[in-house]
C-alpha cells in the first residue's frame, strides 16, 4: 500500500530542520558566501540540535535516522544555504563506509565520539586527475609489518582542512582499476598527512574544499575497513545511500529559487502591471513547481528503497535517477528564476545569483550527471525487462 504521509516524528524533524535553516543558516548565508569563511559556529549549532551524523546508529550515540529522514533535513537546510549544508551533511558521507564496512571495534572507536563533540569526518576518493571514476584512483598503499603506508594526493575533499578523520580510498601497489582498492580510516594528525589551502570555488563557498596529501602516511592495519580489495564495492554502496540526499539538496535549492522568483514577480512592474500577471511568467513558475514536486517524489522513493533494503540494484538506479533529475532540474529552475529577475538577478545583492552558482555543483559531485546516465542506461540494456518484447 502506497502512503506519502509523513509520521509525526518525521514532521517534527522536518520542522526542526526548517526552523534551524531559517533562523541560523539563512541570516548568515550571504556573509559566508562572500567571505569564504568556514561556518564552524553554525555547524556547531546543528551538531548540538542533533542535525548532524544523521545515520549513526543509536548504539554508538547517534539518532539512527533512515535516508528518508535525512532527505527531509537536507532539503530544508539547502533551501537556506547549499554550501553550509554540504559541510554539515558530509559527515554522513564520511561515516557511511564505517557503518557499512567497519568492525564492531571500529564503529565503537570512530562513531561514538561524534555525538559527544563536534568532529568532522571527510570522505576521500577524488583525486586531481580523477573524480567520478573511482576505479581510476592512483593513491597507493603497501603493507609494512602491522601498518599500511599510503602515498598519493586527494582533491576536492569537503571539510578537508577541518577534518578530524579521513576515510581514504587507495589501491594496492601493482593493482589496476577495480582490483586492489581498499578503504582506510586515517586520523588527520597522522604523520605524513597534510592539506592544502582552501580551494576557491564558483559556488558552495561556505563549504571548505581542500587537497589532502599523503606522503608515507603510516596507518595501523586495524584501520582498514573490511577486507583488502573491497574498497570499490564499499564506495559504490556508500553512494547508493547518500545520492538521494543530493537530490534533496537540489530540491531545497530549487524551491527557494522558485519562491524568490514568485516574490519578485509579484513586486516587479512592467508595461503597466505586475509581471506575475504575464502568462509567460506564470508558465515558467508552474513548470518550476511541477519539476520540484517530481524531484521530491523521486528523492523520497530512492530514500525509501534504501531504508527498506530493497534489491540493491533497484535502489542504486533509483538513487541515480533522484540525483540526475534533481541536479538537472535544479539548474533549469534556478536559471529560469534568474531570468525572471532579469538584470537584477545578475547583481550580487540579490540571492538568486548565489543559488545559480551553488546549483551547478549538484551536476558534478558524487558522480556527474553523465555518470548517473551511465548507471541508468547500463541497467536498462542489461537487466530491464521490457513489456513489449516482440516488436
Amino acid at each position: 500500500m502506497i502512503d506519502f504521509q509523513l509520521t509525526d516524528d518525521q514532521l517534527a524533524l522536518q520542522a526542526k530542520a526548517r526552523e534551524f535553516a531559517l533562523n541560523e543558516v539563512l541570516p548568515v548565508s550571504q556573509h559566508y558566501d562572500q567571505t569564504g569563511e568556514f561556518p564552524r559556529e553554525v555547524i556547531a549549532k546543528a551538531h548540538k540540535l542533533g542535525l548532524m551524523n544523521l545515520g549513526v546508529p543509536k548504539k554508538y550515540g547517534g539518532p539512527e535516522y533512515g535516508q528518508l529522514e535525512s532527505v527531509l533535513v537536507v532539503e530544508e537546510m539547502a533551501a537556506a544555504c547549499a554550501g553550509m549544508t554540504t559541510s554539515i551533511y558530509v559527515n554522513d558521507l564520511g561515516t557511511t563506509p564505517i557503518i557499512l564496512g567497519g568492525s564492531e571495534d571500529q564503529k565503537q572507536k570512530w562513531l561514538t565520539p561524534l555525538s559527544k563533540e563536534l568532529q568532522f569526518v571527510s570522505f576521500a576518493t577524488s583525486e586531481p586527475g580523477m573524480g567520478s571514476d573511482v576505479a581510476g584512483i592512483k593513491t597507493t598503499y603497501s603493507r609494512k609489518g602491522d601498518a599500511f603506508i599510503l602515498n598519493g594526493n586527494k582533491f576536492w575533499i569537503t571539510n578537508g582542512n577541518h577534518a578530524d578523520v579521513f576515510v581514504i580510498f587507495a589501491r594496492q601497489q601493482g593493482s589496476e582499476r577495480h582490483q586492489g582498492l581498499s578503504a582506510f580510516i586515517v586520523p588527520s594528525d597522522t604523520e605524513g598527512v597534510s592539506t592544502g589551502k582552501p580551494l576557491k570555488k564558483l559556488g558552495h563557498r561556505a563549504s571548505d574544499t581542500a587537497a589532502v596529501i599523503l606522503r608515507d602516511a603510516k596507518v595501523p592495519a586495524e584501520n582498514i575497513l573490511g577486507a583488502e580489495g573491497t574498497g570499490f564495492l564499499l564506495a559504490m554502496m556508500t553512494f547508493v545511500k547518500t545520492r538521494p540526499a543530493i537530490g534533496a539538496m537540489a530540491t531545497g535549492l530549487a524551491r527557494s529559487a522558485m519562491e524568490y522568483a514568485m516574490n519578485y514577480a509579484k513586486q516587479r512592474d512592467a508595461f503597466g502591471k505586475k509581471i506575475s500577471s504575464f502568462q509567460a511568467i506564470q508558465t515558467m513558475v508552474a513548470d518550476m513547481y511541477a519539476r520540484i514536486e517530481a524531484m521530491r517524489l523521486l528523492t523520497w522513493r530512492a530514500a525509501w528503497l534504501v531504508d527498506t533494503r530493497a534489491d540493491g540494484n533497484i535502489a542504486n538506479v533509483a538513487s541515480s535517477c533522484a540525483k540526475l533529475v534533481g541536479s538537472e532540474d535544479a539548474m533549469k529552475i534556478v536559471t529560469d528564476a534568474l531570468q525572471i529577475y532579469g538584470g537584477k538577478g545578475y547583481l550580487e545583492q540579490y540571492p538568486i545569483q548565489k543559488l545559480f552558482r551553488d546549483a551547478k555543483l549538484y551536476q558534478i559531485y558524487e558522480g556527474t550527471s553523465q555518470i548517473q546516465q551511465y548507471v541508468i542506461s547500463r541497467y536498462l540494456f542489461k537487466e530491464y525487462e521490457p513489456i513489449m518484447k516482440n516488436f
